[in-house]
């Protein structure tokens, strides 16, 4: 089939992308592979078709001429005693075994073999050097080589040496070959695995601290490997101590403001009581709800250690605060099931997605089973009028409010989403919702293992 000049230009390189590795480990190693292997072959081509080749060439033609030399002899003097003479002196000085077959015929069947470097060679110098009719097979002895010349009163058997007609240590070479490579590559792998394993371990080491683990370790590795390092480093500390002013900024505005709602609250006690002394009081109630939400959502999770809970334990607490409220709430979880979490921040996570279901549906049911990934995947699901899809990452959006979709919650501010995928991320996984099988929402908290 005929691929234009353009579609194949795109075509091929989307065929070797494909093909080629993903890791730096793979890419590394075919970088220093493949110039081995065309250095390999670009040798072996040369060694063979060049300096094997031409070798081979001249044994051929030199055995050829000897076989000549005896052949001739022998015509010239057609006698038992320079038959003797002749293969005296084949014997001794040029390693050839020759013997009359009388009245023999050459074999009709020959084993020459057109595509094997040798049969051709020699082939080629029989036909030079002899004009009677002959045969050879170079396979049937593994240490010689057997050619028959007709003559007039039968065959002159020929057996010669296999290193006289050709090379012998071609395989030996390519064996070489072989093990340099084989040292090579082994020798180019732990150096590649050992450069490879430092970028790994930055890789984990920036994993864990995203999911507020301990991620300390020592750069070491090639030098912009560690450069890299050391900026990671940097840069966690500076994080770090962000998040430990901001944690002191915010316990300091959490006292400063509790503080005069304190007051107030205790001057409207001692107030005479009356209906705008109740809806102050609903207002101070509200606005201290209020600054829960936005210390939590600001908060974020603190500098709160990762903890193994178990997953029942966890929600069924959680769900005592959905029934006090009067939702009927369901678990369904293996009490063998447990995660590693921040216990109070993924607490606060599942708590605002419970009560979310509970404030809009009068039916919540929990359940959390095992991914693929060895991950944790808790399902919320209510049966209250749910949210319409197209507006389902609207909702995780700090202060959004969904009343037209969800009946509205007096007290909330739109943070219960938002605070709960922001948890969820924090731990490395996500929150994503969905319509429940109930007939409201779905919401579904994955967390790897």
């Amino acid at each position: 089939m005929h691929i234009r000049p353009r579609l194949a230009r795109w075509f091929l390189p989307r065929f070797l992308k494909r093909r080629l590795p993903t890791s730096l480990f793979g890419r590394s190693m075919l970088i220093i592979i493949l110039p081995i292997a065309i250095m390999q072959m670009a040798v072996g081509w040369w060694f063979f078709d060049a300096h094997w080749g031409l070798v081979t060439s001249r044994l051929s033609e030199s055995l050829a001429g000897d076989i000549a030399w005896a052949v001739d002899s022998y015509k010239q003097d057609p006698s038992q005693t320079s038959l003797r003479h002749i293969a005296d002196r084949a014997q001794s000085s040029l390693d050839l075994s020759i013997v009359l077959q009388q009245g023999r015929t050459l074999p009709k069947h020959g084993y020459f073999q057109p595509y094997a470097a040798i049969d051709r060679s020699l082939d080629r110098a029989l036909a030079d050097r002899l004009d009677d009719p002959y045969w050879f097979d170079t396979t049937r002895y593994p240490a010689y080589v057997d050619i028959r010349v007709k003559v007039k009163d039968g065959v002159l058997r020929i057996l010669a040496p296999r290193d006289r007609a050709y090379v012998t240590q071609g395989t030996l070479f390519v064996l070489w070959m072989a093990v340099a490579t084989l040292i090579l590559t082994a020798t180019s792998l732990l150096f590649i695995r050992n450069q490879v394993r430092s970028i790994e371990r930055l890789a984990e080491a920036a994993e864990a601290f995203g999911r507020g683990a301990d991620a300390d370790f020592k750069p070491h590795g090639a030098r912009e490997v560690r450069q890299a390092a050391y900026a990671f480093l940097d840069m966690k500390e500076r994080l770090q101590r962000h998040i430990e002013q901001r944690t002191a900024l915010l316990a300091s505005v959490s006292h400063d403001l509790r503080t005069p709602l304190t007051r107030l609250k205790l001057e409207l006690a001692l107030s005479e009581p009356g209906p705008r002394t109740e809806e102050m009081k609903r207002d101070l109630s509200e606005m201290e709800h209020m600054i829960d939400e936005y210390l939590a959502f600001a908060r974020g999770q603190g500098g709160e250690s990762v903890e193994t809970v178990t997953v029942r334990g966890l929600i069924e607490e959680v769900s005592e605060g959905a029934k006090r409220a009067g939702a009927q709430v369901s678990v369904t979880i293996d009490p063998e099931l447990s995660m590693q979490v921040r216990p109070n921040a993924f607490k606060r996570a599942i708590s605002n997605l419970v009560m979310n279901a509970a404030v809009h549906g009068e039916r919540v049911e929990v359940a959390a089973r095992t991914v693929w990934d060895g991950g944790v995947e808790i399902l919320v699901d209510d049966n209250g009028p749910g949210i319409p899809p197209d507006r389902y990452e609207e909702a995780f959006r700090p202060f959004s409010r969904l009343d037209e979709a969800r009946n509205q919650n007096e007290k909330g501010v739109g943070l219960g989403l938002a605070i709960a995928r922001d948890v969820a991320r924090g731990h490395g996984g996500d929150v994503t919702l969905d319509k429940s099988p109930l007939g409201g929402l779905r919401a579904v908290v994955r967390v790897p293992g």
